[in-house]
């Protein structure tokens, strides 16, 4: 029995395998179960259509893929289902480097393989990993997709929603401060101008020669006494 489409046509999954018939077949499923889908037969393209894209140099293990807001895809992807065993990238490498993503880490991840290796399937949930399918999936299996979906979804709700509080306050705090006042220029002190001074001037050289001396001196010449 299909599921409706109403409530599944909101999401997004991106299916990796290299083999053109599994990838077929696991899209045929999706599609029934009224998923948006996109194929990829690689971990690279699949990189690429996420946004994630990589350097040649491939020296150091530990490095941490970046995204690219030029490259990354217009459609939001809600999960993404591999295949385990692919050429070049394997889907174990897929899942690391969505993980080590910061903006891309909360897209849950199911791992696909027609090998039941119970350490393979420990160590991809122990790295991320939500669910691990056994080849051939059934439609059965799909529907233990959509809760994963739907954690992701309301979490990224509740982030967007913080981010948009957290902003508005931001702006409210604005808003609300009083603009700074403009501090007052110090005005230049006047110069006293010189024909004020010269008076001053004028009165001091006036006291020391009446002060001096020389003014009052007499002088005894020949019985006759001179002023000077």
């Amino acid at each position: 029995m299909a599921i409706t489409g109403e409530s599944h046509s909101q999401f997004h999954v991106l299916a990796v395998d290299d083999s053109i018939i599994d990838r077929k077949l696991i899209e045929r499923l999706l599609k029934t179960s009224s998923y948006q889908v996109t194929a990829v037969d690689s971990g690279s393209k699949a990189l690429k259509f996420l946004g994630l894209h990589e350097e040649d140099d491939h020296s150091n293990p530990d490095r941490v893929p970046s995204v690219s807001p030029n490259d990354h895809q217009e459609v939001e992807v809600n999960l993404i289902i591999t295949d385990y065993c692919m050429p070049g990238m394997t889907g174990y490498d897929l899942l690391k480097k969505v993980k080590e993503s910061s903006s891309l880490r909360n897209i849950p991840v199911v791992i696909m393989s027609s090998e039941n290796v119970p350490a393979r399937i420990t160590r991809c949930l122990e790295e991320g990993a939500e669910e691990f399918f056994l080849k051939p999936v059934r439609l059965a299996d799909l529907n233990r997709l959509k809760p994963h979906m739907m954690k992701t979804k309301i979490k990224n709700e509740k982030l967007g929603d913080q981010e948009k509080l957290e902003k508005s306050e931001i702006q409210s705090e604005q808003q609300q401060q009083p603009p700074s006042q403009p501090q007052p220029e110090s005005q230049p002190q006047p110069q006293q101008s010189p024909l004020l001074q010269q008076p001053n001037n004028n009165k001091r050289k006036t006291m020391e020669e009446g002060l001096s001396p020389d003014r009052t001196r007499r002088r005894y010449n020949g019985g006759i006494t001179t002023m000077v």
